[in-house]
């Protein structure tokens, strides 16, 4: 069985360093491996990580987004070449990270797939200065777009109640915790992958995209205009031939507009559901499900969160795709 990988990420001083301190004393995340990303050539923060020693990793190379490719698959491979079964392993990424290299690592990487596999990204934002934050920082703005989970820290100093708008208009499928309540379960086995082989939520991913899709608020920051969630719904099985070529087309042409993309599949020919996820240029090879559900309608439920990208654009040249494999 693969090991779980959760992305931990937020900008600087969102308080990345003292979730993970308090999950870490849950006895849910015994079996933990901490992988610890420092922005200089001297890490700080894994003075502060209370994960055995020999458990925690630090990668001093520098940022992630410029340089972690290497050192995070060789750490990676590391791990499970000491012969020991992790039941689950954190990323802690630097405050100035870009997420979306580490996850092209995580899902292209033959090496790493082999024993992980992507569990999901959690996405720290201050209530104190996030707002600022994200008028400010792309990085920002890139880390909530992609989040599973988005977690408010400070929201004790705070009212979150604008932050937590803004939020659900960057990323209306990631659900919204408060850090200081936030459980191991709430947080965790987030991803596409179940390790149980449940199905996972897209039905609440639909759903919150689908009000957002049909809601626009026409007051949005400018810069947050850019990012948009695309939700699509398709009642008859499909041909994989068809979005599989579109799926191409789009890593090759549009990849860097396609923050992220989730989708359960009726695909012709397959008897349970098909999942899928990718992140730019990259998909994770699809996995097949058991079985759908007791009640499950079976129908296919696509999420794009696209950046400078009309969902109009996507939406049509999906269906065109799809039509001429039909």
């Amino acid at each position: 069985m693969s090991t779980p990988v959760t992305l931990l990420t937020g900008f600087l001083g969102a308080g990345k360093t003292t979730l993970l301190n308090r999950l870490l004393h849950d006895p849910a995340m015994a079996g933990t491996a901490v992988l610890i990303n420092e922005f200089g050539e001297v890490g700080l923060d894994h003075l502060f990580i209370v994960a055995p020693e020999e458990d925690s990793v630090l990668l001093a190379s520098g940022c992630l987004c410029c340089t972690i490719r290497g050192d995070l698959s060789r750490a990676l491979r590391d791990l499970a070449a000491r012969g020991r079964e992790f039941r689950r392993v954190v990323i802690e990424t630097t405050g100035l990270a870009d997420p979306a290299p580490i996850l092209h690592t995580l899902m292209r990487d033959p090496l790493l797939l082999r024993d992980y596999r992507l569990d999901g990204v959690v996405t720290l934002v201050d209530a104190v200065a996030g707002m600022a934050t994200l008028d400010t920082q792309e990085e920002a703005r890139r880390q909530v777009a992609v989040a599973d989970r988005l977690v408010i820290s400070k929201a004790d100093l705070a009212d979150p109640a604008p932050l937590r708008a803004r939020l659900a208009a960057l990323n209306p499928v990631a659900p919204m915790l408060d850090a200081r309540t936030a459980t191991v379960e709430e947080l965790l086995d987030a991803g596409p992958f179940g390790a149980d082989g449940k199905l996972p939520d897209i039905t609440g991913w639909i759903a919150a995209a689908g009000h957002h899709h049909h809601h626009h608020h026409h007051d949005v920051n400018r810069h947050d205009a850019r990012i948009r969630a695309l939700c699509l719904r398709f009642d008859a099985p499909l041909p994989w031939e068809g979005l599989a070529s579109y799926l191409e087309m789009m890593a090759m042409t549009q990849g860097e507009h396609m923050l992220r993309m989730k989708g359960i599949l009726n695909l012709k020919g397959e008897p349970g559901p098909v999942v899928m996820h990718g992140v730019q240029h990259s998909f994770h090879p699809p996995q097949r499900l058991a079985e759908w559900p007791a009640g499950d309608d079976r129908s296919s439920r696509l999420v794009f969160i696209l950046r400078d990208l009309e969902p109009r654009v996507v939406e049509d040249g999906l269906r065109a795709f799809l039509e001429a494999a039909a």
